[in-house]
């Protein structure tokens, strides 16, 4: 595997469409597909010029412009992330839309935080570490149109199988939501004693 591939399937795999369309399970029984799509190329518009942001400024962004240590941010968000498994385990699926609350502008909360968070972040400024600007930032566009056209066809598979194995979609999106709870928890421990090492480490 090429280092574009791997940096490709780095920022996916912290994108995970499959535990998006968890995350966005009532948005997505509520809205018919072409509103959906609408509303995930906005949200995608949103998470690229983002990324891109972290890409090309990599650590300057949090030393030079914001004046804090990048290892506060990985805590800090580690945190974020913990929070969010936690929910998941006492809500289940619902919980991110606890989190996300009623919003006007509904791009920008699927956005942030369902498609922006620490992890994706993080892996955008390692992305631009690792390449040059152009190559950089294709590949992160290559990431977040593979995660958009996932994200799509899993809404059209929902759309399809719900009329015929309604029973079936409810158990998959439980079990799937107590998983990500695993996953998301896990990560976000791991964030934060990434953060710590590194905090401890100008000591």
């Amino acid at each position: 595997m090429t280092d574009f591939a791997r940096s490709v399937v780095l920022l996916l795999m912290l994108l995970n469409p499959f535990l998006i369309i968890i995350y966005l399970i009532d948005v997505v029984q509520k809205v018919d597909a072409p509103r959906f799509g609408h509303l995930l190329i906005r949200a995608c518009l949103i998470a690229y010029a983002i990324f891109i942001c972290f890409t090309i400024l990599g650590d300057a962004i949090f030393s030079d412009i914001v004046q804090v240590e990048f290892a506060s941010f990985q805590i800090f968000g580690g945190l974020v992330f913990l929070l969010i498994g936690l929910q998941f385990v006492f809500h289940g699926p619902r919980a991110i839309e606890i989190l996300r609350g009623e919003s006007e502008y509904l791009s920008g909360a699927i956005a942030i935080p369902v498609l922006v968070g620490p992890g994706t972040i993080g892996a955008s400024v390692i992305i631009g570490k690792s390449h040059e600007p152009m190559i950089a930032c294709a590949a992160v566009l290559a990431a977040v149109v593979s995660a958009f056209v996932i994200i799509m066809l899993l809404k059209l598979a929902h759309d399809y199988v719900l009329p015929r194995r309604e029973r079936l979609i409810e158990r998959y999106i439980e079990i799937a939501g107590r998983i990500s709870a695993l996953y998301v928890g896990t990560v976000s421990v791991n964030m934060i004693m990434q953060g710590v090492r590194t905090w401890a480490e100008n000591f």
